[in-house]
């Protein structure tokens, strides 16, 4: 795929999540008035408002992750919002170790390699997101690393993506984005750790 065809992918995903936010936006501004209104205490209101939250903090990470970069930073500050919101109360947990603001294209990388890592870690786990001289890293741990040869091969460049499903399209976009940026992903597993490199 062409550095323009990532853009133009890129750019869909900034107008999907764009549009999408504003509605969830007004559904959770709903559900305040209602609230304020009344008895809010059904699980029915409860039901709702955690979806919301739900769609919000995907829709805030997908932005990052499948939108377009340009030149702007990101602080830590808001990483951990958004990882909080998505990751802050199921079985995996994603650590940001960087104090920094970083490019958001450095994000984008690294949210697509938590993408990824996810799919190996279906029962939970912990991941620290960490940068060195070497470059970015991310470790996994978890009691039960399950890594799918023929997807992590994307990653590498030794596998294809005939077949590719929607829900891993993370493996055929992240050594793309890097390779824009004049990098190669890496990636090693054993069956309770997981490391992803670029």
């Amino acid at each position: 795929m062409s550095i323009m065809n990532t853009n133009l992918a890129a750019l869909i995903g900034s107008r999907t999540c764009h549009d999408l936010i504003s509605p969830i936006g007004a559904i959770n501004n709903g559900l305040e008035l209602l609230s304020m209104s009344g008895d809010p205490s059904g699980p029915e209101i409860g039901l709702i408002g955690e979806s919301v939250d739900n769609a919000s903090a995907r829709i805030r990470f997908f932005r990052i992750a499948f939108g377009a970069a340009g030149d702007q930073m990101v602080g830590p500050t808001e990483v951990h919002s958004i990882l909080r919101d998505l990751y802050g109360t199921g079985r995996l947990a994603v650590a940001w170790c960087l104090t920094e603001p970083v490019q958001r294209t450095e994000v984008r990388l690294a949210f697509l390699a938590i993408l990824c890592a996810e799919t190996a870690m279906p029962y939970g786990g912990k991941i620290d997101i960490k940068t060195s001289d070497a470059g970015w890293q991310l470790n996994g741990k978890a009691d039960r690393i399950n890594v799918d040869p023929d997807l992590w091969g994307l990653l590498s460049g030794t596998g294809t993506d005939a077949g590719l499903q929607p829900s891993h399209v993370q493996f055929a976009l992240l050594p793309l984005i890097a390779g824009d940026a004049d990098r190669r992903v890496t990636c090693q597993s054993d069956v309770s750790t997981l490391t992803v490199e670029f």
